[in-house]
């Protein structure tokens, strides 16, 4: 130690960068899972809600159980949303879901354009909150 408090190098501590060894074997690469089934349905309904998209930006409720079916889903299953206000204004998008192996798929479709995604189940065993099913 220097006076002050200051160090040489000769006080320092020794550092070392190790070289990787050049036999290490690799790290075994990740298993991918397959897709769950709620994953392989939500591909199936985005095919099937583009398809409807592609004729109309905003469908109406029977456009949408019809576009599930085409999908795959079990028309018990289903929930729609709402196509009319109780004031009898058109809504801006008309949601459906299915019950897809204990979780939730969720499409869309709003302007022309289509969302899906998968959601858990709701403690009530629905994908929706509310009585309109």
């Amino acid at each position: 130690m220097l006076p002050g408090g200051g160090s040489t190098a000769q006080d320092a501590p020794a550092t070392s960068a190790a070289a990787p060894a050049k036999d290490a074997p690799e790290a075994p690469a990740e298993a991918t899972k397959p897709p769950s089934a709620a994953q392989e349905f939500s591909t199936k309904l985005k095919a099937s809600l583009s398809k409807l998209a592609a004729t109309t930006k905003a469908p109406n409720r029977e456009q949408m159980m019809a576009a599930m079916l085409e999908a795959g889903a079990v028309k018990e299953k289903t929930e729609l949303s709402i196509d009319i206000t109780p004031t009898g204004l058109a809504v801006d998008a008309v949601e459906a879901a299915t019950l897809v192996a204990e979780e939730c798929v969720i499409g869309q479709v709003r302007d022309g354009n289509v969302a899906v995604t998968v959601l858990p189940v709701l403690a009530s065993g629905r994908c929706f909150v509310g009585d309109v099913h």
